[in-house]
């Protein structure tokens, strides 16, 4: 942070917000990756995380992103995305806040086609956010996932509430899927205070089992996500229609269907059959926003079959910021009340 204070752009989508900063120290490292490992060590960039995400400046529920440079020249840039309990290895809302901004500020140049692809090196590989415009207006921005596949199916979780039945499935992040049903609640605001706290104890209990360790890469290990839904049935073109809300790190509440939550949910829904490869899941979020989400292609991760999915949805500018802190100011870096 400079004597001048931080710029911020700040963005939504699904109602999810995404605050985007370009002037931070890098942290060491070769890759994305290693770079979000030692960005949590590094005292200076996980102080202005800690900055930013907390009141007064922030909230309990920020997200957003540092942005660093790619792996290699494939990529228009890197980003180490955050919340406010630290860094997280993927997250489709905020690739698609960032190709929408990319194009805007003509960062990436926009391509004639209508179609504009922004390569981005995240911690838990390569994604793309492909970027439709009409004139100077982006109509919609399609987030491209990493690989997505199922980890284990059937894992009994036990809670204060009674017994679960949940997926754990891979979409850049791993997450559990729990029906909401099975504790006689509703993917509704009524039921969020409930949802926060099975989800903080499910991902709890799963944490310390072997179900929370990823096959390929330690640094991906560890339950992220607890995604709540409900199945709303099939629309009239055979298209799955479920409503989900993902409570992540600790009781942090995704606002939006959540991205790399919907490529997870692609993965658990197309290996057990219930979403075709030919058919979309329309996935709606506890705020009432809706994304859609297909299969673009099947593939095979660590000898598990796998799927690619593609996540459709818009990102919205909310503001410019610039943050400063008076050095009499003795609440920095801020605090969180949840």
């Amino acid at each position: 942070m400079t004597s001048d204070g931080i710029d911020a752009v700040d963005y939504h989508c699904g109602g999810e917000p995404f605050r985007i900063v370009t002037e931070t120290t890098e942290p060491a490292g070769a890759t994305v990756a290693e770079k979000r490992v030692a960005a949590a060590a590094d005292s200076e960039v996980d102080g202005l995380r800690q900055l930013l995400c907390s009141e007064p400046r922030g909230h309990a529920d920020m997200y957003g992103g540092f942005v660093v440079a790619p792996d290699d020249p494939g990529a228009h840039f890197g980003v180490l995305f955050w919340h406010k309990d630290g860094f997280s290895a993927a997250c489709g809302h905020g690739t698609m806040c960032l190709g929408t901004w990319a194009v805007q500020t003509g960062l990436v140049p926009t391509d004639p086609s209508g179609v504009t692809e922004v390569v981005v090196d995240v911690p838990s590989g390569r994604v793309t956010a492909r970027v439709a415009t009409a004139g100077a207006k982006v109509t919609a921005v399609d987030f491209v996932s990493v690989a997505g596949y199922l980890l284990h199916e059937d894992v009994v979780v036990e809670t204060s509430r009674g017994t679960t039945t949940c997926v754990i499935a891979f979409g850049g992040a791993m997450y559990a899927h729990v029906p909401a049903a099975d504790f006689g609640l509703s993917v509704d605001k009524a039921s969020l205070p409930e949802l926060i706290d099975l989800g903080r104890k499910i991902k709890n209990e799963l944490n310390t089992s072997a179900y929370a360790e990823h096959p390929l890469d330690p640094r991906l290990s560890g339950i992220y996500g607890v995604i709540f839904f409900d199945d709303l049935g099939d629309d009239e073109d055979g298209n799955v229609r479920q409503r989900n809300v993902t409570v992540f790190a600790d009781g942090q509440v995704d606002r939006s269907p959540c991205g790399s939550g919907t490529a997870s949910r692609v993965a658990a829904l197309h290996a057990s059959g219930r979403l075709a490869a030919d058919r979309a899941l329309v996935h709606s979020s506890i705020v009432g926003s809706t994304w859609s989400a297909r299969i673009a292609d099947t593939t095979e991760v660590a000898g598990r079959n796998a799927v690619m999915p593609v996540v459709t949805g818009r990102a919205f500018r909310t503001g410019h910021h610039r943050f400063v802190v008076d050095p009499d100011d003795d609440l920095v870096p801020g605090f969180v009340l949840r």
